[in-house]
């Protein structure tokens, strides 16, 4: 009962992050303050009152549209409710209630802010990418204290530090390498205008990612995402004709993928190794 109570305000909690989060994809790439003015409707600019601005309860009850100018609100504002409330719920019942819970929640945050920006805009804002990969690495700076030995350890500092620089600089070296080669070496025109093929904003992404993580982590992110994004690829060029798509959604996703199940992959790929 009490497990289930507790879960209950996760969800609602995250939830309510969620709708945080919502204003952030909102206004971060249009430069507008996330503080003020308050939520309104994005097509009337009328403001919205708490009552009307529950999370997802809200959304379920008006239909989806605006109680004043009765345009559509984009679904995504439920998605991203959800998601959040969805995540919360993972990371406590991964880890409890905690700082490591804390430190991943910030994660999954920045994660979600950066995967709507990027589908919608095909950037990822400094203000997640470099802000998290401080706040990345001061959460493991600050894990050094809660060992049970009293002494500061080091370890949770120096994973996130080498996080940084290996998640960072594969994925720039990954993207180098292939601009030389398609570029340079092959002389193949840009796509659509393109200059190269890897942005600065998955960089970052992923030294954030590291920042958290921790370099196994990282590296394990920067080669499960490639199987991700190659099947939306496929899709999109067929149907859109479409050479080009955001990778950070493949990014947060493969970094999901290698927090929660990161040692049953590793212990995988190994038993089918030795018994090849």
């Amino acid at each position: 009962m009490v497990d289930t109570a507790i879960m209950v305000f996760v969800f609602i909690f995250g939830s309510l992050v969620g709708s945080f989060l919502n204003v952030c994809i909102y206004r971060m790439p249009r430069n507008e303050s996330i503080v003020w003015p308050g939520s309104h409707c994005p097509h009337c600019n009328k403001p919205i009152p708490w009552y009307l601005n529950i999370p997802l309860v809200s959304y379920i009850l008006l239909v989806g549209r605006c109680r004043y100018c009765k345009k559509p609100i984009s679904v995504r504002y439920f998605i991203v409710e959800l998601l959040t409330a969805l995540a919360f719920i993972a990371v406590v019942r991964r880890y409890g209630i905690g700082y490591e819970a804390l430190m991943y929640a910030v994660l999954f945050c920045g994660l979600i802010i950066a995967t709507f920006i990027d589908i919608a805009y095909r950037i990822i804002p400094d203000e997640i990418s470099l802000g998290g990969i401080a706040a990345g690495f001061l959460f493991n700076a600050g894990r050094g204290f809660l060992n049970s030995s009293g002494a500061y350890d080091l370890g949770p500092a120096v994973d996130s530090f080498l996080g940084i620089i290996v998640g960072g600089g594969i994925i720039f070296l990954m993207g180098f390498v292939f601009d030389l080669v398609y570029f340079r070496l092959l002389k193949r025109p840009p796509i659509q205008g393109e200059t190269e093929s890897m942005g600065g904003g998955d960089v970052k992404l992923l030294a954030m990612i590291g920042a958290f993580a921790g370099w196994k982590a990282a590296v394990l992110t920067f080669f499960i995402a490639p199987f991700l994004g190659i099947m939306v690829g496929i899709v999109n060029m067929i149907v859109k004709k479409d050479h080009l798509i955001p990778y950070g959604p493949f990014l947060s996703l493969a970094a999901c993928i290698s927090i929660f199940w990161a040692e049953r992959i590793l212990d995988f790929v190994f038993l089918a190794h030795y018994y090849r």
